[in-house]
This record gives C-alpha cells, sequence and structure tokens, in this order.
C-alpha cells in the first residue's frame, strides 16, 4: 500500500538523514487523486485549484495528502522546512512540528482534513497556499472578525433560535461577525448587502484560520508554514 510505503521508507532513515528525500522516493507510485474541491460550487470565494500549473506542486500534494490520510507525523514533518514556520510567536521547526502534531489538545490532523477540501492556489511567490481563499483579494473584509461562509445555498435565519424564519440563503461568500460566541449554534453577521442575518457556526471559517504554505526549495517542495492568526 502506497501509505505504508511512504511509513517505511521514514522508518528506513533516522531524521538526521533527511527523510524528506526517502518519502519523495516512495510517494512516486502514489495514485490515490490530490484532493480537489467540487468543480461545481458556486459562490465567489468557492474552493478552485489553480496550483496544477506550478511545476512539481502535484507530486507534492499527494505527499501531503497521502500523509494527512495516514496521520503520519513523520512523513508530514519530513515534507515539512527545517525551518517551518508554525505560529507568529517564534514556534519553528520540524520538531516542533511533530510535537504538535502529537498533541490531540491542538487538534492539527483535523486542521489539515479541513484544508485538503478548501482548495489550492498557485501564490505570487512561485509556490502554493492552501487554502485557495487565503490567497485571494477579500477587499475590504476585516481579517479578523471576517468569517467566510462554506457551502452553497447555507440558510440565513432571521434570528438565533432554533424556530427562526429563513430569510435567505448565501454561498461562499464573506461575512463580518461582530463578535464569536463559539457555544452558540448560529451567529449574527453582517452580510455582503449589509444586512444582518444569522448562520450556523459550524458553516462559518474565519479567515484566518490555518493555512499551509509550500515552495520549492533548490528542486525539493517543503511546507514553509503551517499556522493560524494574524
Amino acid at each position: 500500500m502506497v501509505l505504508m510505503g511512504l511509513a517505511l521508507a521514514c522508518a528506513a532513515c533516522s531524521q538526521e538523514e533527511a527523510p524528506a528525500e526517502k518519502v519523495a522516493e516512495a510517494a512516486q507510485d502514489i495514485v490515490t487523486p490530490t484532493p480537489e474541491p467540487a468543480a461545481t460550487a458556486k459562490g465567489k470565494y468557492a474552493p478552485q485549484d489553480t496550483c496544477g500549473e506550478v511545476e512539481g506542486a502535484e507530486l507534492f500534494r499527494r505527499q501531503l495528502a497521502a500523509a494527512v490520510e495516514a496521520r503520519d507525523a513523520d512523513v508530514l514533518a519530513a515534507l515539512a522546512a527545517e525551518d517551518v514556520k508554525l505560529d507568529f510567536g517564534g514556534g519553528a521547526g520540524r520538531d516542533e512540528l511533530r510535537a504538535r502534531l502529537g498533541d490531540k489538545t491542538r487538534g492539527l490532523w483535523a486542521e489539515l482534513d479541513a484544508l485538503m477540501a478548501l482548495g489550492c492556489s498557485a501564490n505570487e511567490q512561485g509556490g502554493i497556499t492552501i487554502p485557495w481563499y487565503f490567497d485571494q483579494d477579500m477587499g475590504t473584509a476585516d481579517p479578523v472578525m471576517g468569517m467566510l461562509v462554506m457551502g452553497e445555498d447555507v440558510p440565513v435565519f432571521a434570528g438565533p433560535a432554533p424556530d427562526a424564519a429563513q430569510r435567505g440563503a448565501i454561498s461562499w461568500e464573506v461575512v463580518q461577525i461582530a463578535s464569536l460566541a463559539p457555544d452558540e449554534a448560529r451567529q449574527q453577521v453582517e452580510l455582503p448587502d449589509g444586512e444582518t442575518g444569522f448562520v450556523a457556526t459550524d458553516k462559518l471559517r474565519s479567515l484566518i484560520d490555518y493555512r499551509l504554505i509550500a515552495s520549492s526549495r533548490n528542486g525539493r517542495w517543503r511546507i514553509t508554514s503551517f499556522l493560524a492568526g494574524d
């Protein structure tokens, strides 16, 4: 199996022997398709994939997808740069990434699962950005209070109560939130037309939530940052 091959490739060498090279060799025969967003999704910020035009990015994304599916922290760390940036407080490095992946309280595997379904953008630096929307012009949206509505025809309600009337729907669009109430089933948001409404909490994603950026260094693709915040 491909995933077992990747794990064995990583196990066959020490961390000091740059396991990413072994991982790359084992990944050549991966046949699992790179996760891609639905081509029929509607909405201004519906996931797209423009990374196919970037040389070498396809193989890297297949390696990444396989590592995430297998929950293999060693392989994922091998795909990261030695100085991979993990936060804005100095957190960095392969060893730290491996440790954080093993910390269940952080939930990083679930974050990576989410990213795999949100498209990929070829960025201006010659690398790739996942999710696609993070590399797009969000206009005047506040990066901290802005939220992406994830999905097509997501209901917009008149109030927070379960029996509140539906007053419309919204598809893959950016809304503004005054304050987040994580324990509430719905959040009050300002819609693109300036009106307000309530949208299901699990359909909203912060514009500065986790993102992964990768690029080719000396011909080898590496994750250069995997972080959230601003």
